[in-house]
This record gives C-alpha cells, sequence and structure tokens, in this order.
C-alpha cells in the first residue's frame, strides 16, 4: 500500500474511533461474494483488513452468508476460507440472503460497530444511509476502504456540537475569552554569541604573588657588589688573590680543630 494511502485510511478510521468509539480488534463482518472474491484474487483476507483498516481485525461471518455459499457450486476452497473466521449469531431461523442478513445485524445505528465487507452494491447503498458504517470492497485485487458518506459526516458535526453545548457556561466563558484575545507575540531579545566559538577569557597574572615569591627571604643580606655573602663572584669579575687565600686558611683552620 502507497503511503498517501495509508494515511487517508489511518485519518478515516481515527475519525471512527474518536466519533463513534471503534475499537481495536475491529469486527469485520464478510459476505460470501467478498469470501468469493478473495479467493479467486489470492488475497489474505486477515493481513489485508489489517493494512487497511490499520488496526487489528476479528473476521466475523454470519450463518445466513456461509449457507448462501453452500448453496452454490465449486465454491469449495471459499467455504472452507468461510469456516476459517468467527460465527456471529444472526438469529435467523429459516436461511435468508447475505444482504438481508447483514442489513439485519447492522441495524438503525451499528450499535456493535462492525466493519462490513461485501461486493454487493445495493448492500453498499443501503448501508450508506446508516451513520458510521465503515465498508469495503475489493476492486481488482486491491481492498479498498470507502470515504464516509454524508450522513457519517452529518452525526459527526452533531456528536461535536452536543458535546460543545454540554459544557458549563464557566466552560464557554473560558473558551469565549480565549477565542476572543489575541495571540500575543514572544518578545524576542538580542540573542548572544555562540558560546562555543568564543574564546575562553585569559586570567591576569598573578602579580602579588610573583611578587611575593621573587621576595629576598629573611637571614640573606645583600652584597654592594651584587652577590650573596659567602657566594660565588659576579660573573664578570675576577676573584682577589688575597681574598681567596684567606678564605682558604680559615677553612684549614677549622678543620685542624
Amino acid at each position: 500500500m502507497r503511503q498517501k494511502r495509508a494515511k487517508t485510511y489511518r485519518r478515516l478510521m481515527g475519525l471512527y474511533s474518536l466519533s463513534f468509539a471503534f475499537r481495536q480488534p475491529y469486527q469485520a463482518l464478510v459476505d460470501s461474494e467478498f469470501c468469493k472474491a478473495a479467493d479467486t484474487q489470492k488475497i489474505v483476507l486477515l493481513k489485508q483488513l489489517e493494512t487497511v483498516l490499520q488496526g487489528t481485525v476479528k473476521i466475523m461471518i454470519t450463518q445466513c452468508c456461509i449457507h448462501e455459499l453452500y448453496l452454490q457450486r465449486d465454491q469449495q476452497s471459499a467455504v472452507d476460507l468461510a469456516k476459517t473466521f468467527e460465527r456471529r449469531k444472526c438469529n435467523h431461523r429459516e436461511a435468508i440472503s447475505g444482504d438481508d442478513c447483514l442489513a439485519s445485524v447492522v441495524g438503525d445505528s451499528n450499535k456493535h460497530r462492525y466493519v462490513i465487507a461485501t461486493q454487493s452494491t445495493p448492500l453498499r447503498s443501503k448501508l450508506r444511509i446508516i451513520p458510521a458504517v465503515p465498508i469495503v470492497h475489493i476492486n481488482r485485487s486491491v481492498m479498498i476502504l470507502e470515504p464516509p458518506s454524508d450522513v457519517t459526516l452529518r452525526a459527526k458535526a452533531l456528536k461535536e456540537q452536543q458535546a460543545l453545548d454540554s459544557t458549563t457556561p464557566d466552560e464557554k466563558a473560558l473558551l469565549a475569552s480565549s477565542r476572543s484575545a489575541p495571540d500575543q507575540p514572544k518578545k524576542r531579545g538580542p540573542k548572544g554569541p555562540n558560546p562555543l566559538s568564543v574564546k575562553k577569557k585569559k586570567h591576569a597574572p598573578d602579580l602579588q604573588g610573583t611578587k611575593e615569591r621573587h621576595a629576598i627571604t629573611p637571614g640573606k643580606r645583600k652584597r654592594s657588589d651584587g652577590g650573596e655573602e659567602g657566594g660565588p663572584p659576579p660573573f664578570n669579575q675576577r676573584p682577589d688573590s688575597e681574598s681567596t687565600t684567606a678564605s682558604r686558611k680559615r677553612k684549614r683552620r677549622k678543620k685542624a680543630f
């Protein structure tokens, strides 16, 4: 099934579900002609009906429709197919035609929420007068769900109007105020920059910390020539020979003790 047709069928079944309380699994009533057409076209009824109705399906058939198949010759395969479906009691003591049987089961309002699958043109014309009756038929090996009739659309509009009339005065006033109040556009401020494209801020150097690190530790004194006491002489200054010898003597004296 094409996507556009599937979307249309989903919308149609949504209409029946919301407005007329159709629920899954959908109950599909088939007649004898529909069984014959499915057998001739080699159609898997359950799979095709679930595709068309966009949900799970329970196929049903009346005793009168099966009896109608028995009366026809060379329809054993169609009879075997019909026997696999669930029986729906029609309460007819004597078998009548399939069209009359399905029309009597549906009634005036389709209170049991049946989906009618039939090939009979007169029966489809009758069912279009009854509100909330989905109709399915086969056209050249393609299963088709008919659009809702005018009676069904009027019944849907009437139910919506009744739902509006059943609202309280407070709810009506709230609805009227919401309709009358114009929709104010949202104020939009200036957009900020994209946080992913903004460079991170560089932190200012801690000058106070560097000053403290470079501060002179207590207990050490500076010499006038730029070096620490007891430390090596400046880079460009050569050590004095006398001072070196004196320091060596002092060292030797300390070792002697």
